[in-house]
């Protein structure tokens, strides 16, 4: 069984920045990627920032130069920094993990969600 434990999100002002983080556990040997998602109200689920076990990055185009996607594979852990928030990143976002079962299989793992509202 592998967990995706999510932290770091909240209400923040317009402007404002945000440190999300996720902790991969469990029966996961090796990982290949580590990803970032977040989905609004009323809106499909989109792909925010990707990284692989490597460092290699990638970004949405509405967050490029906003945020960074940063890991420490040693920990299993993936962090995302948000700063100069905008009321339009508000959502739910979701830690996404590409990695091998105990099984030998490869397969996607998906974090709780943690809510993040930019608001004044």
């Amino acid at each position: 069984q592998v967990q995706l434990v999510e932290s770091g999100g909240g209400l923040v002002q317009p402007g404002g920045s945000l440190r999300l983080s996720c902790a991969a556990s469990g029966s996961i040997f090796g990982i290949y990627a580590m990803n970032w998602y977040r989905q609004a109200p009323g809106k499909q689920r989109e792909l925010v920032a990707s990284i692989t076990s490597g460092s290699s990055t990638n970004y949405a185009d509405s967050v490029k130069g906003r945020f960074t996607i940063s890991n420490d594979n040693a920990k299993n852990t993936v962090y995302l920094e948000m700063n100069s928030l905008m009321p339009e990143d508000t959502a739910v976002y979701y830690c996404n993990v590409y990695g091998r079962t105990i099984a030998g299989t490869l397969r996607y793992y998906w974090g709780q969600g943690t809510q993040v509202t930019v608001s004044s």
